[in-house]
């Protein structure tokens, strides 16, 4: 069925101006983005449909490229571009949502920070939240990005920061592309090493995160550091 076949009050455009965004379910809210597809046999929900289940879930469709989306029918080079855009704004809107959290006084709200910032990179990403005497945010860097020429931050980079910056207190996090939080005895002799040098300049080292697919682990609640 068409969406011109469809009752007016039941069309996802009409449903979204008459009850907001929030009360329309995911393949309603793709088919708004789909409009109409390629394939005149092929209604907008039609498509949303596919998509959803070709991709399983919306945290795949994060994942996805033009190409992948292409192989759907109806699913063409500009709509497919124009989906992956709309995906990555949705990314990076919510990583800018997450606020200038002021004090960081739970692994709870670091391991959102690290979430927030970490989840959806392919590569490993070492991020340092540099912090003040209050535990309140001075700063966000990326430290680090892997390589195949290097696959380890340097404490020096980490500390040389904080220096700059004033800061006496930090905590480390970092993303396993593979989706596995698991921290490696690597990522434990990594942690140690850096608490151990920290103590030496009166920097604290008060955790490190390993964000994986839709989770996180703290060395600290773990009691692995």
């Amino acid at each position: 069925m068409l969406i011109k076949d469809i009752h007016k009050d039941a069309k996802p455009r009409e449903r979204l101006l008459k009850y907001g965004a929030d009360y329309l379910s995911e393949h309603e809210l793709l088919a708004i983005l789909v409009r109409t597809g390629g394939c005149k046999n092929n209604s907008a929900l039609d498509l949303a449909n596919a998509i959803l289940q070709k991709f399983e879930n919306l945290y795949n469709l994060t994942q996805v490229t033009p190409q992948e989306l292409m192989t759907i029918n109806g699913i063409g080079q500009a709509k497919a571009i124009e989906l992956v855009a709309t995906i990555e704004l949705g990314k990076r809107m919510m990583l800018t949502k997450q606020e200038k959290h002021g004090q960081i006084t739970s692994s709870q709200i670091a391991g959102k920070i690290f979430m927030h910032e970490l989840q959806f990179l392919h590569q490993e990403h070492v991020l340092v939240v540099y912090l003040n005497t209050k535990n309140e945010l001075i700063k966000k860097k990326t430290i680090f990005i892997g390589s195949a020429n290097k696959s380890v931050a340097e404490p020096r980079d980490i500390f040389r920061e904080a220096i700059k910056l004033g800061s006496v207190k930090l905590i480390i996090g970092h993303n396993h592309p593979s989706g596995n939080p698991k921290p490696s005895k690597e990522d434990i002799l990594f942690t140690k090493r850096m608490i151990e040098a920290g103590e030496l300049i009166g920097i604290d080292v008060l955790d490190h995160f390993i964000v994986g697919d839709k989770t996180y682990i703290s060395l600290k609640e773990l009691s692995l550091i």
